[in-house]
């Protein structure tokens, strides 16, 4: 069952520039995405903007987590999968999402991102005997 979407698109130069900033690189990026796409302002956008969408997958923006709690890396075919830590996988695991999925396009200004969550739809059973109690308190008053 999808649980959340979200989309995020930035500029390349503004991400760039920022990133010339130790404190803002550091701030964002894990220390794994600053070594292997440092070099690359292209890679960076691309993952803040997966950041982003991760986060409005969540519903909360970065209110509960830092972007660096998302960590967006490539498998070896190029494929851009996360990792969750601290605050972004407690939300995960708050929500029930049991996977996310993300996905990376750029242009010569721009980078977008697009991620999806998936999890486990809350059991008809559960719900029945929710609606069931709501109705006899409901028969009570």
């Amino acid at each position: 069952m999808i649980k959340g979407i979200g989309m995020d698109m930035v500029e390349i130069s503004r991400i760039e520039k920022a990133c010339r900033k130790e404190h803002f690189l550091h701030r964002i990026f894990t220390a794994e995405e600053v070594i292997r796409f440092q070099k690359f302002p292209a890679r960076l956008a691309g993952n803040f903007a997966v950041k982003e969408a991760v986060a409005k997958v969540f519903g909360t923006g970065f209110r509960s987590f830092y972007p660096c709690d998302i960590e967006v890396l490539r498998d070896e075919a190029g494929r851009p999968y996360i990792n969750l830590y601290g605050g972004a996988k407690e939300m995960q695991e708050k929500l029930g999402i049991t996977s996310i999925f993300v996905t990376i396009t750029n242009e010569k200004e721009y980078a977008c991102a697009a991620a999806v969550a998936e999890g486990e739809p809350i059991s008809c059973q559960k719900t029945r005997e929710g609606e069931n109690q709501k109705l006899s308190e409901n028969r009570r008053k």
